[in-house]
């Protein structure tokens, strides 16, 4: 072995290491003072041990910057199932999601036991279409199995040119045997807000996901249902279902939409700068009308703190299923190289000190997905966080009175729309339910009005 590759190793683990040669001494550009911030010195020489003997003895010669980005990926995957490290391509795509537009098959996926698992299907994409459900189990993508694959690499698969076609092969629960799902890419533009009149003075607006101007959005959205109604509304049901998430900022917004004052959500992590406290401002857009969100085991994350905030400020009644219990937060921490790390940074918490990490939103009405069809399981139940492998605990004790969880029904993603000939009620019962409340309520606020 020459020279250059014995270095080799103790090189990597100077850098590593940040410290520096100078005259034959050793020289630290950063030390820590504290002992748990101390270096790992020893896993570290093992670390460039594993490095040299691949280099040195794998089969085919592997560049270095590949191997150090699989590491940095293998570190990140390892800490929870939202930490990742996003090569120039995959943030430029969470880019271009954030604002509404981005490539791909419009499904939410989460890591599980090497497996990706639905989280939840987007609205009006090629994924929803084909019949892609929230809690499939993604076991191959085309003819390449998904088992050891990261995230990333099972996302990149799915990512193509719109138009082409790919097959996935699912397990659902319910299904004796695999089912074949072709899905054609395309160009996703979610539009996050959609709106209707359900019948005079009662208003229903779906979100979908939360991106940067879903608030602006829901305002238009909402302006135009007082329009079509000739009039303020007597109650509005908000549909979270289904809804994965997004923009932080975006939640805080679509709350405030609803609150006149107090908190919507504070998060807290390891340091201080972790802390922030958001508030809502003055001006409810609907006056105090009463108000049902809707939600199920695939609302997560965005709209975790939306239901909790209204729930806690005891401004809207949550209907529907426990919610998913995503409730941490990820930081979006842009590399030099262009790169990024996702990485989780802080828990966030309810107006009254409520973490639903692993835990969900309860709701005030519970109701399951149930669809009139014969053929579907109520037993079935969704993905929840508290599922996927490697997920944070929960910080807090639950309450001995918390409602427990129980299984939730896997029913298709809902229909956000009914025809004439096609009752509310058939079409889609949670929100029949839920506009049957409303109208309960609206009369209990006119009466004691009077």
């Amino acid at each position: 072995m020459n020279a250059a590759k014995r270095l080799g190793p103790m090189w990597v683990l100077g850098a590593v290491l940040g410290l520096f040669w100078l005259g034959g001494h050793c020289v630290w550009a950063d030390r820590a003072d504290k002992p748990e911030d101390k270096l790992p010195v020893e896993e570290l020489r093992i670390f460039t041990d594993v490095l040299d003997r691949i280099k040195q003895d794998y089969v085919e010669p592997i560049a270095d910057k590949v191997l150090l980005e699989n590491a940095i990926r293998g570190m990140l995957s390892g800490l929870d199932p939202h930490s990742a490290y996003l090569d120039a391509d995959a943030f430029k795509e969470l880019q271009a999601g954030t604002a509404g537009e981005f490539g791909g098959l419009g499904i939410e996926v989460g890591l599980e036991n090497g497996f990706i698992k639905v989280i939840a299907p987007i609205d009006d994409t090629p994924a929803q279409r084909a019949g892609i459900r929230a809690g499939d189990l993604i076991i191959r993508l085309d003819n390449t199995p998904v088992k050891g694959l990261s995230l990333s690499d099972a996302v990149n698969l799915m990512r193509g040119k719109p138009n082409t076609e790919i097959t996935l092969t699912v397990i659902r629960e319910g299904e004796d045997n695999p089912l074949k799902i072709k899905v054609v890419r395309d160009i996703i533009q979610v539009k996050s807000v959609k709106s209707r009149l359900l019948e005079p003075g009662f208003g229903y607006v779906r979100i979908t996901q939360f991106q940067s101007r879903t608030a602006l959005n829901l305002q238009e959205a909402l302006n135009q249902l007082k329009e079509e109604n000739k009039g303020p509304l007597k109650g509005l049901v908000m549909d979270l279902r289904n809804n994965p998430g997004g923009v932080l900022n975006a939640a805080v917004e679509v709350a405030d939409v609803f609150l006149e004052s107090g908190t919507v959500v504070y998060t807290e992590g390891r340091n201080g700068q972790a802390r922030q406290d958001f508030k809502a401002t003055p001006g409810d857009s609907l006056k105090g009308a009463p108000m049902v969100v809707l939600v199920n085991g695939g609302s997560a994350s965005a709209s975790e703190i939306v239901a909790g905030a209204l729930q806690d400020q005891h401004r809207a009644v949550i209907m529907g299923e426990q919610t998913f219990g995503k409730g941490s937060v990820q930081t979006i921490l842009p590399l030099n190289n262009g790169t990024a790390v996702k990485l989780t940074t802080a828990r966030y918490y309810t107006p009254s000190g409520r973490s639903i990490q692993a835990q969900g939103i309860s709701p005030d009405i519970k109701l399951e997905s149930l669809k009139l069809a014969q053929g579907e399981n109520p037993s079935l139940g969704l993905l929840k966080e508290a599922d996927l492998s490697g997920h944070l605990e929960n910080s807090q004790s639950p309450p001995d009175n918390a409602p427990k969880q129980e299984g939730k029904a896997n029913a298709p993603p809902p229909k956000t729309g009914n025809s004439a000939d096609e009752p509310l009620a058939e079409n889609d019962y949670p929100l029949y339910e839920a506009l049957n409340l409303l109208k309960g309520l609206s009369l209990l606020q006119a009466q004691a009005k009077n």
